[in-house]
């Protein structure tokens, strides 16, 4: 397939394949039951394991050998892969196809990292694709530059230090975590803040020490009625020119300009940005073929492509590209996001694995798993199929991680010796961003030493008998020793670079995909999120003390709101 086609209006009307009736299904069960042996026993009768399971794709050296697999089990999870179809599935991805079937949209992220003049042009829906992205990327491009140059001042004319980014879920979590991820490469004397949280100590917090005059505010929203969103926005606004007012004598008249000239917006409701007081050209739109998860490479990182630079956001796109390119054309035995994804499948649906820990020795990731968090749960936490039909498998893993060697001081005591298995992603650069030493000892070496010693110790254990040869007896014995075969995967990479970042994502988006085709689920859509949301605007009155909307509640509700009302200061 080449990497662009004139999409059909519509997805295959076709229903999902039950992947637990499938030939390949039946043999892992077996294999499954049949399996002996240990990593211990596997890596000394293979000495080319290692080799055998390790993967390059784009920049990322990546080592599945201590997951609880063998080559059969390989194998079969590749023919699991071709029988549900999942090759097809992902060629409609790319050209368009709407595989949203129940928003019947396309799912096109990968279209926003596609480079100008790749040909054939990409259409969909009669829409150029290629041109649409690459217009908004350059007018993006044009209005950092603006700032960034100090060209674009605030009302007072004083150039802009703080980009405050008001959004949340995909609009937050991604700009947030890549910014962090980042930060050294930010414009010397320009930093970003982001407010995401409706609870008001967010947008008090975040704004308590900026200066009004030298602060500009994105408002990142498709619709602009995301209630937090706007909320948090107008709190903003009120803050900015009560601040004005007092600091520099702003009167009411120049009001409408200061908004004007410290706010813009990413959305396309450019009725409602226009209302807030936000001048429509400086909204920045995306498509609805990019859901909230999948958009830090759309206008949604506004907020980076001005802090960090449109250079440093053209290398953040240009490794998401990389990415998507090894999933789209690299052999399957060698297909580094298929492979994660099928042993993803494998964890949960044959080893009853229910979480996955993501542990990147990256201070400056330390908010990558909570972004893979939204992007693997939001998108595969799902009980029904996509033809609607319920789901017939376990479906989903809950995320989670925190940085080494923090977390190897809270929770990797579970890990090694608790008793449920947890998969587990090891992430590390050999070149650190900061290079420290402590005396003789080259600190990042040291950093590094932790995290090959974690995925060996989860791997090998340590055995009753070596125990006691380090002169441990009794009842103590048990206590030290580690069962091993608990599974991980090793990513590395020379350092963590733009490119480098987008390929870690756009990675986890493809293990996203993948699971969520074989499990016949929409990855794409969110209907989970929105009822707790309706019932809080429904809510809103009798919090506020409505006392017949209170009486409409169910008793635990009423209850609850009763004790807010009694006990509020």
């Amino acid at each position: 397939m080449t990497s662009s086609s004139t999409a059909a209006e519509t997805a295959p009307d076709t229903a999902p394949v039950d992947p637990t009736t499938t030939a390949a299904w039946e043999a892992l069960d077996a294999h499954d039951a049949e399996m002996t042996g240990s990593l211990r026993e596997w890596f000394a009768e293979d000495p080319e394991r290692a080799a055998r399971f390790t993967h390059d794709a784009a920049d990322l050296h990546v080592d599945l050998s201590k997951n609880l697999i063998t080559p059969r089990t390989q194998e079969l999870l590749l023919q699991l892969a071709e029988q549900v179809g999942l090759t097809d599935r992902r060629d409609a991805m790319f050209a368009g196809e709407h595989i949203n079937t129940t928003e019947d949209r396309a799912v096109l992220h990968t279209a926003l990292r596609r480079p100008a003049g790749t040909s054939p042009a990409l259409e969909v829906d009669g829409q150029d694709v290629d041109a649409d992205v690459h217009a908004t990327l350059e007018k993006i491009y044009a209005f950092a530059r603006q700032v960034r140059s100090g060209e674009w001042t605030g009302v007072t004319g004083k150039p802009i230090r703080t980009v405050v980014n008001i959004g949340i879920g995909g609009s937050d979590l991604g700009p947030v975590m890549v910014y962090e991820a980042l930060k050294p490469l930010a414009q010397e004397g320009l930093e970003a803040r982001f407010i995401s949280n409706i609870d008001p100590t967010d947008a008090y917090e975040t704004t308590a020490d900026l200066d009004p005059e030298t602060t500009l505010v994105i408002v990142a929203s498709k619709t602009f009625t995301t209630l937090e969103t706007i909320t948090n926005a107008r709190l903003v606004r009120q803050w900015l020119l009560q601040g004005l007012r007092e600091n520099a004598g702003l009167t009411r008249e120049q009001e409408n300009e200061a908004v004007a000239k410290h706010f813009v917006a990413v959305s396309t409701a450019l009725d409602k940005v226009e209302e807030f007081g936000i001048d429509p050209d400086n909204a920045f739109g995306f498509w609805n073929w990019v859901g909230g998860r999948y958009s830090v490479d759309s206008a949604i990182g506004t907020v980076l492509a001005t802090v960090l630079g449109p250079e440093v956001f053209e290398e953040l796109l240009a490794g998401f590209h990389a990415m998507d390119e090894h999933f789209r054309t690299a052999p399957a035995e060698s297909n580094v996001p298929l492979l994660m994804g099928l042993l993803n499948i494998w964890n949960v649906n044959f080893l009853e694995a229910e979480t996955h820990a993501v542990l990147p020795y990256s201070q400056y990731l330390h908010r990558f798993p909570a972004y893979l968090q939204q992007l693997t749960m939001e998108s595969n936490g799902k009980s029904v199929r996509w033809d609607g039909s319920t789901v017939v498998t376990e479906t989903g893993e809950v995320f989670w991680g925190e940085p080494g060697t923090n977390g190897q001081h809270a929770f990797y005591q579970l890990i090694h010796q608790g008793t449920r298995i947890i998969p587990a992603d090891f992430i590390a650069f050999a070149t650190p961003t900061r290079p420290l030493t402590d005396g003789e000892q080259d600190v990042h070496e040291l950093f590094l030493a932790n995290f090959f010693a974690q995925s060996k110790a989860l791997a090998f254990g340590k055995t009753a008998e070596e125990v006691r040869a380090e002169g441990t007896e009794g009842a103590l014995v048990a206590a030290r020793e580690f069962s091993g075969d608990r599974p991980s995967t090793s990513i590395m990479a020379p350092a963590l670079t733009p490119s480098v970042l987008g390929q870690l994502i756009a990675l986890y988006e493809h293990i996203t995909f993948v699971e969520g085709v074989v499990w016949g689920i929409n990855s794409f859509d969110q209907w989970g999120v929105e009822l707790g949301k309706q019932l809080a605007k429904e809510l809103a009155p009798a919090v506020a003390g409505d006392e017949q909307a209170i009486e409409e509640q169910d008793s635990s509700t009423a209850e609850l709101i009763r004790y807010y009302r009694a006990h509020r200061a």
